[in-house]
């Protein structure tokens, strides 16, 4: 269990919008201007940001490959005193960009962790996709080689909406083989650009999307929904000794003799 101690600083965890820029919040504006540091996944493209909404603020560099190494110094500021907020090229940080370890370890250390509701991608791509969305799971990126496959088959029963994230590139490759796996009339969606000019939805089965955009290119930033599995889909697949023929019985040779005896009769 974690105690929050008195005069420590707050780590604010501030969403910023991922395409349109009237998405921000008037509190997240206010608290990026009030706190003493804040936490960019990249600095370039944070400072567009923050220069477009007046925000005169110091900025510090605080990325996936050096989260580990800068979140101790981080910490200390926030023991410190330090209000710090940390913000990521677009949407909620934590979600499929830096964020956890930071909150893990400010939370371990007893220092209040505030998140803002805010812009996020998957959200509005799962509520615009028309499938389910009582209930979900977010997956992510799936890996790009080494167990991509094996991640597929173990969701290929999964009941509930899967969420994934994609890259344009990948986008035909990944459809192709989740209908391999999921069944190639399995429903799916592809959001791209979400709130953004070009923003398109596109729904139909895994292969009519694969064939779409094999036609025509996917750009932008993409959020893939699948519709779960059916429940006779979602059945456990029977063993192979459960569904194999029964060995036939081999016959004592008692048997055998009776069994000549009475054809003989």
């Amino acid at each position: 269990m974690s105690t929050f101690v008195a005069n420590m600083g707050i780590l604010y965890i501030i969403p910023t919008p991922v395409g349109n820029m009237e998405d921000m919040t008037f509190r997240a504006i206010r608290i990026l201007k009030e706190v003493d540091l804040i936490l960019a996944e990249d600095t370039r493209t944070s400072g567009i940001l923050l220069k477009h909404f007046g925000i005169e603020n110091r900025l510090m560099s605080h990325h996936k490959f050096n989260e580990h190494e800068t979140s101790a110094a981080v910490v200390e500021r926030l023991k410190g005193g330090q209000n710090i907020a940390l913000i990521s090229d677009a949407g909620t940080p934590g979600i499929s960009d830096p964020g956890f370890f930071l909150v893990r370890e400010a939370a371990k250390a007893g220092i209040e962790v505030y998140t803002l509701p805010g812009a996020t991608a998957f959200v509005p791509a799962l509520v615009t996709s028309g499938l389910p969305c009582d209930r979900f799971a977010f997956e992510g990126f799936l890996p790009q080689k080494k167990g991509r496959q094996t991640k597929m088959e173990s969701l290929r029963r999964e009941q509930r909406t899967m969420i994934f994230y994609e890259s344009p590139r990948r986008l035909v490759k990944t459809l192709t083989q989740m209908g391999e796996v999921f069944g190639v009339e399995r429903q799916a969606c592809v959001c791209r650009e979400i709130s953004k000019v070009h923003e398109d939805c596109q729904r139909g089965t895994l292969s009519s999307l694969a064939a779409h955009f094999t036609e025509q290119e996917p750009r932008g930033e993409i959020v893939l929904i699948v519709a779960g599995a059916d429940e006779a889909d979602s059945l456990p697949i029977a063993k192979e000794e459960e569904v194999s023929p029964p060995m036939p019985h081999k016959k004592s040779k008692y048997q055998l003799k009776m069994e000549r005896m009475e054809s003989e009769e």
